[in-house]
């Protein structure tokens, strides 16, 4: 199965690269942002972009693209997944596949700020643009954004994220913002998961561009969530990063997922690469916390 998908990839990138846009074309669209459940959920598959291949203790284990993609194809296939948020590489992949029809798809915008870099906030836009993500069908873009206070890059990255929120505004397609308060620590960039600064990173990213009418956030799940989410009334998506402790990880989110602005999850190498190596199991568990 795995060499059938390898061999459909290979052959139309080689022989007909044309098959992408022919795919983005016939593809059938998404009813809706949000499930039969009423909530969102996403599989998030853009770490590799920002040279981001570790789970757990493994720092390789997204390395391999054809199982990246046999597991993205697992998740996407099972109840309740409504959509998939990834890179140019991995979204045409997929749409070669066919396995895109009736789910959201997301653009990941950012990602020149490769993880460990000593430019890691100075984020520059190397994947989709707006014009991008809306000639291809899709149903928005995502933009990674830290503030770091002690970083002179952070002004311009916020210029970039607002750029690209105004953009999306303009065209009607949702501006997923994923802010972070961040600060370099020991010549590593560390983000404060306080719940203080997690509500600081949401005033600010809540008032970037001239319009936010389709304006998202993607928030990570910290404690005193219900302050978090009390303080923006944009429509919120919980992320699910890297988890060590799993039944703590869904309970937390299932709490969560309870404030009237959380709209979903958006969840990757944790469902992707759980520990027992069950991905439907791990992406089923999730969707029943919807």
């Amino acid at each position: 199965m795995l060499s059938e998908k390898l061999n459909r990839i290979v052959n139309a990138r080689v022989g007909d690269p044309g098959a992408i846009a022919a795919a983005a074309e016939r593809r059938v669209r998404a009813t809706s942002l949000l499930g039969e459940h009423g909530k969102a959920m996403i599989i998030a598959a853009d770490h590799p972009a920002r040279g981001a291949n570790g789970v757990g203790g493994d720092p390789t284990a997204m390395a391999d693209r054809f199982e990246l993609l046999d597991r993205l194809c697992t998740a996407l296939e099972r109840p309740g997944v409504t959509g998939v948020l990834g890179t140019a590489d991995i979204l045409e992949d997929l749409l070669l596949l066919g396995v895109l029809d009736g789910k959201s798809v997301f653009g990941s915008m950012n990602r020149a700020g490769l993880a460990g870099s000593v430019f890691e906030i100075d984020d520059r836009f190397t994947g989709y643009d707006a014009e991008t993500i809306e000639a291809m069908g899709f149903d928005g873009g995502k933009m990674l954004t830290r503030i770091a206070l002690d970083d002179p890059a952070t002004p311009s990255a916020l210029v970039d994220t607002a750029r690209a929120v105004n953009e999306l505004n303009d065209r009607r397609l949702i501006a997923m913002v994923e802010p972070f308060l961040s600060g370099w620590q020991d010549g590593k960039i560390r983000n404060d998961l306080s719940t203080d600064a997690v509500i600081k990173s949401v005033s600010i990213a809540s008032g970037l561009g001239r319009r936010t009418a389709y304006t998202w956030l993607k928030l990570p799940v910290v404690p005193g969530m219900e302050r978090v989410l009390a303080s923006s009334t944009l429509p919120a998506l919980l992320l699910g990063g890297e988890v060590t402790d799993p039944e703590a990880a869904f309970a937390s989110w299932g709490r969560a997922l309870k404030e009237p602005t959380a709209q979903g999850l958006v969840v990757g190498r944790s469902l992707l690469y759980p520990s027992d190596g069950d991905v439907a199991g791990a992406v089923d568990k999730a969707v029943s916390l919807l």
